[in-house]
């Protein structure tokens, strides 16, 4: 079989999935406890990788903006760069690359692990629905943790850049905050959280699909788990172009 042919095939399987999934997780039973539990897991477990990528990304992003606008004496105005491309852009994308890997070969890992030692198995055998029990939590989980993980971050994206504009620019922080907002809307923060959500399902379908199709034992497990951090890092980075150009024309 042509490599091609095999990406056609996993599309489908894992289109099929997710359309399963979807339908699942908006009917009845909804099992809370284990979507908080694995909220918990995945949202507060991701703060400090998150956080600190869009604090140091918020400073570098500063600073190059403060010597690229030098020549055109506007330095003063890094706030404005900063604060849309932290919210429109840099914020949801680099929050969902650090979950999708974090987060995304942990389900995997988690779910490939139960499927070759014949658990999943098991809970067929015992009449209940895997999708139901094992891929809507995990699912609603992240949809729940990415927009918040992505608020943070775009926060302290934000707050890394102030830093530099105070202590490089010698600007104060309120100069700073004024010229982010004043510039921002409130369709510029939506399409950022908007963005979350789409990558919140990518990664979810990604790695619940490479978990239950995990082959072959430890090996099986590890090989399903890069090809998650794999898949789901192309997948958002192509998804981020075609929803950018969707929520530009509105």
């Amino acid at each position: 079989m042509h490599e091609s042919d095999s990406i056609v095939l996993h599309i489908g399987a894992s289109s099929r999935l997710a359309g399963r999934a979807f339908l699942t997780m908006v009917t009845p039973p909804f099992d809370f406890r284990e979507i908080l539990r694995h909220v918990y897991h995945f949202g507060v477990g991701s703060l400090n990788l998150t956080n600190i990528t869009a604090l140091f990304t918020g400073m570098v992003l500063a600073l190059q903006t403060a010597y690229a606008l030098a020549s055109f004496g506007a330095s003063l105005y890094i706030g404005e760069i900063v604060g849309m491309a932290l919210v429109r852009e840099l914020g949801p994308v680099l929050t969902a690359l650090m979950v999708g890997g974090r987060v995304g070969s942990g389900i995997t890992a988690e779910l490939g692990s139960m499927e070759v030692t014949e658990q999943v198995d098991a809970i067929r055998s015992m009449g209940a629905d895997p999708i139901r029990k094992l891929v809507a939590p995990r699912i609603w989980s992240v949809v729940f943790s990415l927009p918040l993980l992505t608020i943070l971050a775009d926060g302290m994206g934000i707050f890394g850049g102030m830093i530099i504009s105070v202590f490089e620019e010698h600007t104060t922080a309120t100069y700073y905050f004024q010229h982010i907002f004043r510039n921002m809307a409130i369709n510029d923060f939506g399409s950022g959280i908007g963005k979350s959500f789409f990558f919140a399902l990518i990664i979810g379908v990604i790695s619940c699909y490479n978990g239950l199709t995990a082959r072959g034992g430890a090996d099986g497990v590890g090989r399903a788990t890069t090809n998650t951090v794999y898949a789901a890092a192309i997948a958002i980075l192509v998804g981020d172009f075609f929803l950018t150009k969707l929520f530009l024309s509105f």
